[in-house]
């Protein structure tokens, strides 16, 4: 059995941090400051294509601007260290390692922003299989579920997903597979429910339980 995660506002508390960095790019580049909550709600997409859904009116090369800055605002902003996890995430890892399940994320991240984050919170050997969206199809594509798939040997019945946003849910049910939503990071329960998650949690010390009640993890 493998657990696929989603990283941002599902293991880590960065979705503010998100927030900001890309209102700060707008600032610079003196456009329209896009809303708060317009920015959460992209929270989980591949950054061209969440400048895009932002900025819809900029040109290609605007866009292209836009993205630069971001890195530049999120990069400056998490020079002392990346956000933290959220409580009992390490922990939670740990425990499903030891109950024999193998573990993987599937982000909107970069490469280059994962192996960044996971080397500053010294998590370079906790997964099994990473996927970042620069190197495969964007969520709600299932493209790079099916590539850690295939990567480990396991079918779609012997994987969940786990992720905050119907961009992550989404993903697993094109893919065929099951899905557990979190309540704590961009997208409000009720939009995780369309996507017929097996349970929504609202803290990462109930999903081990919620794990082991549904699958056979020797699977």
């Amino acid at each position: 059995m493998i657990v696929i995660f989603d990283w941002d506002g599902t293991l880590c508390d960065s979705v503010d941090g998100i927030v900001r960095a890309m209102r700060a790019a707008a600032e610079e580049l003196a456009m329209a400051l896009p809303a708060e909550q317009a920015v959460r709600d992209i929270v989980g997409l591949g950054l061209p294509q969440a400048v895009a859904r932002l900025f819809p009116d900029v040109s290609e090369v605007g866009r292209a601007a836009v993205a630069e800055a971001y890195s530049r605002q999120y990069i400056a902003a998490t020079s002392s260290g990346p956000p933290p996890l959220f409580a009992g995430a390490r922990e939670l890892l740990g425990a499903l390692r030891s109950a024999g399940f193998e573990l993987a994320v599937a982000t909107g991240k970069s490469r280059r922003g994962l192996n960044r984050v996971l080397a500053g919170a010294g998590m370079e050997d906790y997964f099994d299989a990473t996927r970042c969206a620069d190197e495969t199809a964007s969520k709600p594509d299932p493209l790079m579920l099916r590539q850690i798939l295939d990567q480990r040997g396991r079918l779609p019945g012997q994987a969940v997903m786990v992720g905050d946003s119907e961009y992550d849910l989404a993903m697993a049910a094109s893919a065929g597979m099951a899905s557990i939503g979190v309540s704590f990071g961009v997208h409000a329960p009720k939009r995780l429910q369309q996507h017929a998650p097996l349970g929504i949690v609202d803290q990462l010390s109930e999903l081990l339980p919620l794990l082991e009640g549904v699958f056979d993890r020797t699977g």
